[in-house]
């Protein structure tokens, strides 16, 4: 695990790095209100990844004084540039620069990052969600995303499941939306995370290696 530095103009964003050996791509993790890069259960989830050959960045997408800001933890565009940024950086660093590039958000997170993915278009090889809400996307950027897009929702995450399944109808990308039995917003149920973890390797492994 490599720590890095993320410029986004007069800020640095803090990340952790892992790129396996034969990487098979790179998958940016955007991460709910109030979590961080240090997030359990995204952590849990990259090493998931890590063993099936998909390096993964975890990082910071407010500095900790911004965080403090409840109201920018919900700036979805604000999130969005620092994870173009995040992109960017990803694109021009020697380690990443040949790799396909995934997306993997969380809460808030996966609107951040089906409103990147619209941006960059087939330069994201595939988006996936988790318990996320990315009807605050908005409808114009989900009706641009062309990276596949996995929705996975918890079974029992009721008022969520509706959400997702309004952005699903949205999305004219190759879609999926995933319930995971019994699990409600933050998957704590026994083996729902593994679940969750299971099915965005699946499509990330399925889409970064073509």
């Amino acid at each position: 695990m490599t720590t890095v530095k993320i410029p986004v103009g007069d800020i640095e964003l803090s990340g952790e790095l892992v790129v396996p050996p034969a990487a098979a791509g790179v998958v940016l993790f955007a991460h709910g209100s109030g979590s961080s890069r240090f997030s359990p259960r995204n952590t849990y989830v990259a090493k998931v990844l890590q063993r099936q050959g998909i390096g993964t960045l975890l990082f910071d997408l407010l500095t900790r004084e911004e965080d403090q800001d409840y109201a920018r933890r919900f700036d979805i565009d604000l999130l969005t540039q620092r994870l173009l940024a995040a992109t960017a950086w990803l694109q021009t660093n020697p380690a990443t620069k040949p790799l396909k590039i995934g997306y993997f958000g969380a809460s808030t997170g996966a609107a951040a990052a089906l409103q990147a993915a619209a941006e960059m278009q087939d330069a994201v090889a595939a988006v996936v969600s988790r318990g996320g809400r990315p009807d605050l996307a908005g409808e114009t950027a989900l009706n641009q995303v062309t990276a596949p897009a996995l929705l996975i929702v918890g079974g029992a995450d009721y008022g969520v499941i509706e959400l997702n399944e309004q952005a699903y109808v949205m999305l004219k990308c190759k879609k999926q939306l995933s319930l995971v039995p019994g699990a409600t917003h933050l998957f704590e149920e026994p083996g729902t995370l593994e679940q969750a973890a299971q099915l965005a390797a699946d499509w990330f492994s399925g889409y970064l290696r073509n």
